[in-house]
């Protein structure tokens, strides 16, 4: 990384602190600043009391001395321990901050990097380095350090500079004295990289096992694994597992310690030698009267803070250097593009409610992918029809839904809304128009009515009303809490447990809340019951109502029910028609499937 690369990142990195929290951020600042000067005032104090009881001063003047020193302190102490607590009260806005900043950023970015693993990998990782300490941490810590230290070293070389003026002292210890602390400095500064680069070399080295870890612990951590651990006797192998892991990472771990502690005890080993040297010198000045008994004890405790805060100075640049390299990473998350066009139309309201949705000879590949999921759609239909769209696994029945609902925009031909082209109309009004309940849907452990209405507020009546409709109101009625009844027990312990197919009826239940004339189910009822089954099917067209109704089902007796069946096979469309076209057609896909079923069905009824 280039010297300009390194100051560009310093100078973001300062500016994202002030913006994750301008209070925390400027009593950090401060706080260090005081804390670094508190020991300068009983040196300076110190040594004129010294001098002046060997002077035989009067008692006022020696008093005056104490007294400035114990004042002057608590003066600095109070106004530090008020900007430490206003420090840690901001820190809690900090990391509100920051999260809300990740948040966000998950949620705005474009879906594909959403499905992307390298993003998705990439959060992780940094999830995982700052946990370490590594990005914002460290930020803090090295911008607390270094104004700490380089006040320190400002404040020791103002104080010891008069000492490379005395005139009875030879020049070859004078530039002995500077050089040992150049010296102690350099060596320090190239302990402080090995050391950071070691560490470095460790993290990247332990990321896998970190990744496995963290996968391995959410699923032994989580209670809904327990079934599968005891019926499917995985305790030792999960706990082999473990162990493996842990070995690995330990050795890596110990290794690393032990490099790190050969350096330091080098480093430290220097800083004392050096220390020595410096009390001979001042000892060599006392002895022949260059310097007063407590110009020895002040130049000899500047010095040794100059050189703590020289290596404290050095380590923490160097941390910060190092640190770099993980804020880049940090920053790329959050510079993601979304590449996404926004538009600006309104969508339309129509009185006479004539919508017209086309695909016009539409192909799709997904992102870093050679081939298509989708080749040469061409579709159209009306608003408020009722559409089933049917296919074998992987023939491409998702990804038309999710280009239609412009989670990915087509990698050849247009998709239009009433003749306009769907990419022109305002991004977030576009997909307010969809109400859609994916086969991957996810409830959260909130309240039952949180998860219907997709948000912490909502309307209990309409809530429970669109329970019923998905099937779901006899269950609700045995809830004591109703729709404040919490779903699992993440956040409550008196949270219920529901099945697959009382899930997929809550999802189907926060469709309908949203009530959008787009209503899309991707396989709705894939896990209810045959009985629930029946019941959504019967209440299709109640459910429906009058919005644009897309179907897409493996259980071709849905069909009956949709005014339109588009057929897809190997990312084409290969039919469309009706129910009653579509079956006579022997030669076609939608006959062979729907008598495959039958056949089933037929040969289960016949059985003793």
């Amino acid at each position: 990384m280039s010297l300009s690369e390194h100051f560009q990142i310093s100078k973001r990195a300062i500016r994202h602190l002030f913006t994750l929290s301008r209070s925390y951020a400027a009593c950090l600042i401060l706080n260090a600043f005081l804390k670094s000067l508190m020991p300068y005032v009983p040196i300076y104090f110190s040594a004129r009391l010294i001098d002046g009881l060997y002077e035989k001063q009067p008692l006022q003047t020696l008093a005056l001395y104490a007294g400035l020193t114990v004042g002057i302190v608590f003066l600095l102490s109070l106004a530090s321990a008020y900007l430490s607590s206003r420090r840690d009260i901001a820190r809690n806005d900090l990391n509100l901050s920051e999260e809300w900043a990740f948040s966000r950023k998950a949620m705005e970015m474009a879906y594909a990097s959403i499905e992307n693993p390298e993003v998705t990998l990439l959060r992780k990782r940094i999830a995982m380095e700052s946990q370490t300490g590594y990005n914002l941490w460290y930020l803090m810590s090295s911008t607390e350090m270094l104004v700490f230290s380089v006040t320190r070293i400002l404040a020791s070389l103002s104080m010891t500079l008069s000492f490379l003026f005395l005139e009875g002292i030879p020049l070859f210890m004078k530039l002995g004295f500077v050089g040992g602390i150049l010296l102690t400095v350099l060596c320090g500064a190239y302990a402080s990289r090995k050391s950071e680069a070691i560490f470095s070399h460790f993290l990247d080295t332990a990321v896998h096992l970190n990744v496995f870890y963290g996968k391995y612990y959410d699923y032994f951590g989580h209670y809904s694994s327990g079934k599968d651990i005891r019926l499917y006797d995985m305790t030792k192998g999960l706990l082999d597992f473990n162990v493996g892991t842990m070995t690995e990472f330990h050795r890596h771990s110990l290794e690393m310690c032990r490099k790190q502690a050969a350096l330091k005890a080098a480093d430290a080993a220097l800083s004392h030698v050096l220390k020595f040297c410096v009390y001979l010198i001042l000892l060599y000045a006392a002895l022949s009267g260059q310097i007063t008994v407590g110009s020895i004890a002040r130049y000899m405790s500047c010095v040794m803070l100059l050189l703590t805060a020289a290596s404290e100075a050095v380590a923490n640049i160097q941390r910060a250097i190092v640190n770099h390299t993980y804020l880049k990473r940090y920053f790329s998350y959050l510079d993601i593009p979304n590449p996404m066009y926004r538009g600006s139309l309104t969508v339309e309201k129509r009185d006479d409610n004539e919508y017209f949705v086309e695909f016009r000879d539409v192909s799709f590949r997904y992102p870093n992918t050679e081939s298509y999921a989708l080749r040469h759609v061409n579709l159209k239909f009306k608003i408020g029809e009722k559409l089933a769209i049917v296919g074998r696994n992987g023939s491409g029945k998702t990804t038309f839904i999710k280009l239609m609902c412009r989670l990915y925009d087509p990698t050849e031909g247009t998709i239009l809304l009433n003749g306009v082209d769907i990419r022109k109309y305002d991004y977030d009004e576009y997909m307010s128009i969809f109400s859609i309940v994916f086969q991957d849907f996810r409830l959260f452990g909130f309240r039952l009515g949180e998860n219907v209405a997709a948000g912490s507020s909502y309307d209990p009546q309409r809530a429970a009303h669109c329970l019923e409709q998905a099937g779901f109101g006899e269950r609700l009625a045995a809830m004591p809490e109703g729709t404040d009844t919490f779903l699992y027990k993440e956040f409550d312990k008196t949270g219920i447990e529901i099945s697959g197919g009382e899930a997929q009826k809550i999802a189907l239940a926060r469709a309908l809340y949203k009530d959008a004339p787009f209503l899309i189910l991707d396989e709705p009822t894939s896990a209810l019951d045959p009985v629930s089954e029946y019941e959504v099917y019967s209440s299709f067209n109640e459910i429906a109502g009058d919005k644009t109704t897309i179907y897409i089902s493996h259980r071709l007796a849905s069909c009956r029910f949709c005014d339109k069946i588009a057929v897809f096979d190997s990312g084409g469309i290969v039919q469309t028609g009706s129910h009653g076209t579509l079956i006579s057609d022997e030669g076609g896909i939608y006959h062979a499937l729907w008598h495959a079923q039958a056949q089933y069905y037929t040969e289960e009824a016949g059985k003793p």
